[in-house]
């Protein structure tokens, strides 16, 4: 095996694919509107029920959350990818996103934020906690208040995970640029009496 190494004087994350879960954010405006960004630096932060992602501080994202302090979280399927993408859609010189009156929305129950529709894990989470200045970015976690499922993705003791994820396909997204539809999986081979 040969090696390159990399200057880490820079960003190295450009030079090679990795996987992430891509997830929508949800959040207010202070006009009153919702915004959706989607997000790839994103995931659970504890084994309890704590939401983080990475944002700029001069996105409207982190904005909403810091002056209204919930969110919510869409994990779109595989076949929403292009929704996905429009939510990226830039602001106009109204301050406003064009792209997102077209994306289907239903409301949040316990928070003030919407979600995709047809996604297939939802999570309404309240402000804990911002990290500040890591390279410019910032860790946002949330605590989650309130969590829903669409029932042909939950794991269930009668169906086979393999057989589930085949079924139900997840999205990935290969940054930088690429997703993926993960319709295969495996056992991890966990070593005799591992425990977390």
């Amino acid at each position: 095996m040969t090696t390159t190494k990399l200057d880490s004087s820079t960003s190295i994350w450009e030079h090679f694919f990795s996987v992430y879960p891509l997830v929508l954010i949800g959040s207010r405006d202070p006009g009153g509107s919702y915004d959706l960004a989607p997000k790839h630096m994103a995931m659970p932060v504890s084994w309890n029920n704590h939401f983080g992602f990475v944002c700029a501080p001069h996105h409207r994202t982190y904005q909403n959350i810091r002056d209204r302090h919930e969110f919510t979280v869409s994990y779109p399927r595989p076949s929403q990818i292009v929704l996905t993408s429009l939510a990226a859609d830039p602001r106009t010189e109204d301050d406003t996103k064009p792209a997102l009156k077209v994306l289907p929305t239903f409301k949040a129950e316990s928070i003030d934020g919407v979600f995709i529709k047809d996604a297939y894990l939802f999570l309404e989470c309240r402000l804990e906690k911002i990290v500040d200045n890591i390279g410019g970015n910032n860790l946002i976690i949330g605590e989650v208040v309130a969590a829903q499922v669409d029932d042909e993705f939950i794991r269930i003791v009668e169906r086979d995970d393999q057989e589930l994820i085949h079924a139900s396909p997840l999205l990935a997204y290969l940054y930088p640029g690429r997703f993926a539809k993960i319709e295969q999986s495996f056992s991890f081979p966990f070593p005799k009496g591992f425990s977390r």
